[in-house]
């Protein structure tokens, strides 16, 4: 599955909040810090407030979001953009 390519900060933190948790910590200049606590280990995503976010950005933090998890990143890919 192909990362979609117009996708923004904002709408990326929507998504990863709806779909697994997430919750956005602290936002410093243009980025956001998600974070998500399972089974007491917490997990920190940056995120860019950008209009678009560049697709290696999103791949890292799709790949971050899957390690976490112990999901593969096509799992993830098709549970966020499905």
């Amino acid at each position: 599955m192909r990362l979609p390519r117009d996708l923004s900060g904002n709408e990326v933190a929507k998504l990863l909040g709806r779909h697994y948790g997430y919750r956005v910590a602290r936002t410093k200049g243009s980025h956001m810090m998600l974070t998500l606590t399972v089974a007491g280990n917490r997990h920190t995503v940056t995120v860019p407030r950008h209009r678009n976010v560049h697709i290696g950005t999103l791949d890292a933090i799709v790949t971050s979001v899957a390690t976490f998890l112990n999901l593969s990143k096509r799992e993830v890919l098709e549970t966020l953009f499905d």
